[in-house]
């Protein structure tokens, strides 16, 4: 792991922390089935680590959370989501973790869409992809409920971050329920 050379990409900057930061939105999304999507990548330095993450990414400047949802959402997936369908956000967390051989740190707020049909994997477009997402974005899948709470997430995120994003998401995900239901 460096602790310098070129910035991980568009949109990050060195932090008060020294570290390369970025403000980023993330949306837990689910199909009308209930599924989660969750997006699959490996480490570029060393592809054998690999972890899920939620769609999402960085704001853009004049750009508002909600907004970078929207626009992150069609950009990985081919979907379009409305802004005014975000629920949250719901969760907030300050993440460090491994990015192109160095560590960095986003700022990332969670928000919840429900889709109002059933998505196939094969139905989902990554044309939209930036040139870093090429490097080690893997794939996209959408999990049932159940599969979200197996221990195969947790085994393959390897990293506290990883576990704690896995929290994140399931918390956020029985509140959007409740929320839902209620």
């Amino acid at each position: 792991m460096t602790e310098d050379g070129p910035l991980p990409g568009e949109g990050w900057r060195i932090g008060d922390d020294g570290l390369p930061f970025r403000r980023a939105a993330r949306v837990l999304l689910f199909d009308g089935e209930g599924r989660l999507l969750l997006v699959q990548a490996h480490d570029a330095q060393q592809p054998e680590r690999i972890w899920w993450f939620t769609v999402g990414g960085g704001i853009d400047p004049g750009e508002t959370a909600r907004e970078a949802v929207v626009r992150e959402v069609l950009e990985e997936t081919g979907l379009s989501i409305d802004v005014d369908a975000l629920v949250g956000p719901v969760a907030a967390r300050s993440s460090v973790f491994d990015f192109f051989a160095r560590a960095v740190r986003q700022d990332e707020e969670f928000f919840v869409a429900r889709l109002g049909c059933p998505v196939t994997d094969e139905q989902l477009a990554t044309e939209g992809w930036t040139e870093v997402e090429r490097h080690f974005v893997d794939s996209l899948h959408w999990f049932p409920p159940e599969e979200l709470a197996a221990e195969a997430l947790t085994r393959s995120a390897g990293g506290r971050n990883r576990i704690q994003a896995k929290g994140v998401l399931l918390a956020a995900a029985r509140r959007d329920q409740s929320a839902l239901e209620g």
